[in-house]
């Protein structure tokens, strides 16, 4: 009974020691653990309200809440993580309630406290990032990123946006411009990029410019002044002056924003980068066949454009101004062309001459009307003839016949009875 109580005994030692020595690993194993310590878990399982149980070794477990998951919007758990998954996360609190595990875990912010890391590093080597603009907000746009980013509207476009919602859900490229992780900012501009690229545009597109050359343009902006056309990344501008060869009160008169125009190169000033165009240069001229169109001797309308002192300039077709000098006017005396015209009045005019090179064309108003001198003119002799023949002596006709009892007067008694006038008057 001995021997058998002694064989008996020294199994339960061993066992008795394997304890020990199990235990003493475990306790080598566990860790310490304290909230806003970066450790590693396995994934265990997934509970029925979303929760993710980890294990953190040395007996202990945590759990991640579904809102502590990932930064990424997800309907379950396994599309974020799979049991057995190794993964890294932060403590954040202690659990009283242990029977979920003995910690409040966050794999997000692990997730997002490597973001930063990341953007600070892009920071720091200027370089940019990529990301999708997930909300519009008052002043600006948000951008998902693992973590939150803002784009103020002044950020957004090199030109005022008005229509911030037109930009939700598009990815655009932007550079960091402000950051810290420690307060969780991340201001970013897609703005500075824009006027980059639009820098690099311009300078080869004033390079590419050749004075003289025709190029195809867009119109972008209209002033009172002139329009602003894109000529290959730059805006020349077309003054006032060249956009028609006739004259216009307003460049809206002829263009509309977003046309396509072909306009002249005039001059190219690379240090200012100023390009100045001109659209009329690139249209047959007004003068060009004038003389077939508006010959010698024909009869036109026109509109009076001017009047001055001297007379009236009138435009017989866009472009095209000719004078109706004071003295073809009027047949009669004209103290001032007021008297016979009124600015933007429509007449009738006859072309006197035309000299395409000078780009001069001389008009009259009186030459379609009737000369009321050329008219008495032709009556004045008439009218003369009539006085002479009233002031002129009746004398009658003499009859060659003697006196035969019918009251008619011989030649001599004619005769004599005149010649007895004279003397009578010499008397006197």
């Amino acid at each position: 009974m001995v021997e058998n109580e002694e064989a008996q005994v020294q199994p339960a030692v061993e066992s008795t020691n394997n304890t020990s020595e199990s235990m003493s690993d475990v306790m080598r194993d566990v860790v310490d653990i304290a909230p806003g310590d970066l450790v590693k878990g396995e994934v265990l399982t997934i509970d029925n309200e979303k929760q993710v149980i980890v294990g953190l070794g040395g007996g202990q477990e945590g759990v991640i809440p579904p809102r502590e998951l990932s930064s990424e919007r997800f309907d379950h758990p396994t599309d974020i993580v799979s049991v057995g998954d190794i993964i890294d996360v932060v403590v954040l609190r202690d659990i009283q309630d242990k029977e979920q595990g003995s910690f409040v875990l966050s794999k997000k912010r692990v997730d997002q406290r490597k973001v930063w890391e990341d953007l600070q590093a892009k920071f720091d080597n200027n370089e940019t990032i990529e990301a999708p603009v997930s909300h519009v907000v008052k002043g600006g746009l948000t951008v998902d990123l693992g973590v939150r980013g803002f784009v103020p509207a002044s950020q957004i476009d090199t030109h005022f946006v008005s229509d911030l919602n037109q930009f939700e859900g598009n990815t655009y490229t932007f550079k960091i411009i402000e950051i810290d992780p420690k307060e969780r900012q991340l201001i970013l501009s897609r703005k500075v990029l824009l006027e980059k690229e639009h820098a690099a545009e311009r300078e080869e597109a004033l390079a590419s410019l050749v004075e003289g050359s025709v190029v195809e343009g867009e119109v972008v902006r209209l002033t009172n002044f002139g329009a602003f056309v894109n000529v290959g990344g730059v805006d020349g501008l077309v003054h006032i002056s060249e956009i028609a060869h006739e004259r216009i009160n307003s460049p809206k008169d002829k263009l509309s924003k977003g046309d396509k125009v072909n306009v002249k190169v005039l001059k190219v000033d690379k240090e200012q980068e100023r390009v100045s165009l001109s659209i009329k240069e690139t249209l047959a001229g007004p003068w060009d066949n004038i003389e077939d169109e508006l010959p010698a001797g024909s009869v036109t309308k026109g509109i009076v454009k001017r009047v001055t002192d001297f007379g009236a300039f009138v435009e017989v077709k866009p472009g095209v101004e000719g004078l109706v000098h004071i003295s073809e006017m009027a047949h009669k005396h004209v103290e001032t062309p007021h008297e016979v015209v009124a600015k933007d009045e429509e007449i009738d005019v006859k072309v006197l001459s035309v000299n395409p090179q000078e780009e001069r064309i001389s008009l009259s108003i009186k030459a379609l009307e009737d000369n009321p001198n050329e008219s008495s003119d032709s009556e004045q002799p008439k009218k003369a003839k009539k006085s002479n023949s009233q002031n002129k002596p009746n004398i009658k006709q003499p009859s060659l016949r003697e006196d035969d009892g019918d009251g008619s007067f011989t030649l001599g008694e004619q005769i004599g009875d005149q010649l007895s006038g004279f003397m009578d008057n010499d008397e006197e």
